[in-house]
């Protein structure tokens, strides 16, 4: 969407999610969220780069995938990519192409931590004691650490030892949250930033408040929760995710928020937390959205929902679930621009229960 200004882009963005939300909800809420904003450049710290070796043209191409095509777009520099990777892009071409395995090296992953930026080979051959030396090499020139990955996620390796240290902060809550190269982390990190912290002033949890967090991931609201919260429970699909969860929060010594695996896409999935009363609940689903987990939300009551989204179409639906069978209303909902230049819309909306509204 480099067509248009970042005014333009946004404009777009909203009227979207209002429009869905009087469509598909068949509601709007009582206060429109000023927009979350950030960086419009520079601010992509995951990303997927595919590479092909082209006969043609005898050389390696590194860059996004065409649109509806198998190509990869020829590229010099990525200006959405954060750095260093943003400028990295003609160099990794130059790096493959010397490779014994450049036709066996299909894709690679982009992790940019607060200190050290990752990137995973995809390598279908093991690489050549010649071509780790280039690796190496390559490392030290542009001070990045390369993975490699062979087989499925067990497989990922750091091709030095020991493996570095990978993490974001979140300042205003002293956390650092560690996360292995491939894990799903937010893509922007000011928006991020931003995020959380929108999180906890719509939710205002107390002292004694107790939060359930859905699809809690590495902790990523849950630990910022847990510094405002007397108690906080996240539930995560993910077994590997809960287990650096959990290491997560003994990094940053707290002892009040508890990690658990279950599946969250089936109504049975997490049977542990009905077992308690919850004060709070957000809800952070991936782009299908939570219709099997809406009736065992609403039937705790919580004092207030925050609904994250990263697909309007998904909650708008839930959201009219919840106001038209729930007898919940929305209280609030505005957009999170964490995609600049492209058409995502992420979201974000606060609901209560109809016979216990508190203030706006």
């Amino acid at each position: 969407m480099q067509q248009l200004g970042a005014a333009a882009q946004l404009r777009g963005k909203q009227q979207r999610l209002r429009e869905v939300l009087e469509q598909r909800a068949q509601t709007t809420p009582s206060r429109w969220l000023a927009p979350i904003e950030g960086p419009a450049w520079g601010y992509r710290r995951r990303a997927r780069l595919g590479v092909k070796y082209v006969h043609r043209k005898q050389r390696v191409l590194v860059g996004f995938r065409e649109c509806r095509a198998r190509l990869i777009a020829d590229l010099k520099r990525c200006e959405v990519l954060s750095a260093p990777v943003d400028g990295l892009i003609e160099a990794l071409a130059g790096l493959i192409q010397q490779l014994s395995i450049r036709e066996r090296l299909p894709q690679i992953e982009v992790a940019v931590g607060d200190e050290v930026t990752a990137l995973v080979l995809r390598v279908l051959d093991a690489p050549s004691v010649t071509d780790e030396a280039l690796l190496r090499e390559f490392e030290t020139c542009h001070g990045v650490r390369l993975y490699l990955q062979s087989g499925d996620l067990s497989s990922v390796r750091s091709l030095s030892e020991p493996p570095p240290r990978l993490f974001y902060r979140l300042p205003p809550w002293q956390l650092e949250i560690d996360f292995l190269p491939t894990d799903f982390i937010q893509v922007n990190g000011e928006v991020n930033r931003a995020l959380v912290a929108q999180a906890l002033e719509l939710l205002q949890p107390q002292a004694g408040s107790s939060v359930l967090d859905l699809y809690c991931g590495l902790g990523n609201f849950s630990l910022a929760l847990a510094r405002r919260a007397n108690r906080v429970i996240g539930i995560e699909g993910d077994p590997g995710l809960v287990e650096r969860a959990r290491g997560n929060a003994r990094r940053n010594g707290l002892d009040n928020v508890e990690f658990v695996c279950a599946d969250l896409s089936i109504a049975a999935g997490a049977p542990v937390w009905p077992q308690h009363r919850y004060s709070h609940v957000l809800l952070d689903p991936p782009r299908v959205g939570a219709p099997a987990l809406l009736a065992r939300i609403a039937a705790l009551q919580p004092q207030r929902l925050l609904y994250v989204a990263c697909e309007p179409e998904s909650l708008a639906r839930d959201v009219g679930v919840l106001v038209r069978e729930h007898r919940f209303t929305l209280l609030a909902a505005g957009v999170v621009d964490m995609f600049p230049h492209t058409a995502h819309v992420e979201s974000m909306a606060l609901l209560a229960p109809q016979d216990g509204v508190v203030g706006h």
